[in-house]
């Protein structure tokens, strides 16, 4: 069900979801925090709910959604509750915010966040600088953001780096759950050798590759090199060399991976492009700071700074690193997963 409330205030919706919850039973109970959803207004709004909705089959919520309108326009303030079936197992409250008021997108939001619930912040597309100093990221224990979805993926993933604060996450780690699972099993196979070398191939715009070779560079101690692939989508292939030889995973298709090592068969192993709402529910199961994060995006300056092309190109190309200086890359069209 969606209920459609224009120019209204937030004491006109408080009183709307607890008529709701009188009429409907206790459907608005059992709610685990909020999640609030930062986006321009047209933004690919409903892309996002859609995903919160899905993700909430697992987290109930309830979901509020902050789209930016015209500033140019009156001060206005358009809501939507949706309930039902048009807000999986949480309650969805869009507000669309015009003139002066969508400054004010934290004022709209504090009268309807769920009391003693932790709140959760998330940009699905372009996202503050600094998501810890944002006034909406300032009402949050946890904040999600996207490199990828942003026109710059690279760029925002220096900027995650510049301006981290405890709490902060980006999807672009998240997509990187399976990949780093696999790595690590395949370490504790013998031979027990010490990594001497890694190096991670993957799109130029790729931020999850980025992520990759810094956790690489932290957990293994050794300067991982990150190369430019010449085709295939996100990451494609990871090495990690050995004195008995190299541990390689490679994924051309962005689908299933081929692990190879000494003394073992080749196995192939699952490695699909992780969805949003994937990623968004992996998210919202932590609540606490994620150190290994914290320490991957510190090893992000060295991997920038040893990003060359890929030796296995059979032509030179322009470093990643230079690539990424002025004008923005384009972009991939299928930026959904690692």
């Amino acid at each position: 069900m969606i209920i459609d409330l224009p120019s209204t205030t937030t004491s006109q919706i408080n009183s709307r979801l607890v008529r709701l919850r009188d009429e409907g039973g206790a459907t608005t109970l059992g709610r685990v925090l909020t999640l609030v959803i930062v986006t321009e207004d047209g933004q690919r709004t409903d892309a996002a709910i859609d995903a919160a909705n899905d993700a909430s089959r697992e987290h109930p919520c309830r979901v509020i959604v902050v789209a930016r309108g015209a500033r140019q326009a009156a001060p206005r303030l358009d809501a939507q509750i949706r309930v039902g079936g048009d807000a999986g197992a949480s309650e969805v409250v869009v507000l669309r915010l015009y003139g002066e008021l969508a400054k004010e997108g934290a004022s709209c939001v504090m009268p309807l966040l769920l009391p003693d619930t932790p709140v959760v912040a998330w940009w699905p597309f372009d996202a503050p600088v600094s998501p810890s100093k944002d006034p909406i990221g300032q009402l949050a224990q946890r904040r999600i953001t996207d490199a990828a979805a942003e026109k710059n993926p690279i760029k925002a993933l220096e900027s995650r780096r510049a301006h981290y604060a405890p709490g902060d996450t980006d999807l672009a780690w998240t997509r990187l759950t399976l990949w780093r699972a696999m790595l690590a099993s395949s370490l504790d196979l013998p031979p027990y050798e010490k990594v001497v070398d890694a190096e991670v191939t993957g799109e130029a715009d790729s931020p999850s590759t980025d992520l990759l070779a810094a956790w690489l560079t932290d957990r293994l101690k050794v300067p991982a090199k990150r190369f430019k692939a010449t085709s295939g989508e996100g990451i494609v292939e990871v090495r990690l060399g050995r004195p008995s030889g190299a541990v390689d995973l490679l994924r051309p298709d962005g689908k299933v991976g081929t692990l190879t090592q000494p003394g073992q068969p080749s196995r192939r192993v699952a490695l699909q492009r992780r969805s949003v709402r994937d990623c968004l529910a992996e998210e919202l199961r932590r609540l606490d700071p994620d150190e290994v994060y914290a320490a991957a995006l510190k090893s992000l300056a060295k991997v920038v700074k040893g990003r060359t092309p890929s030796p296995k190109d059979e032509a030179p190309a322009a470093p990643v690193a230079e690539a990424t200086n002025g004008s923005a890359p384009k972009k991939s069209k299928a930026k959904a997963g690692s």
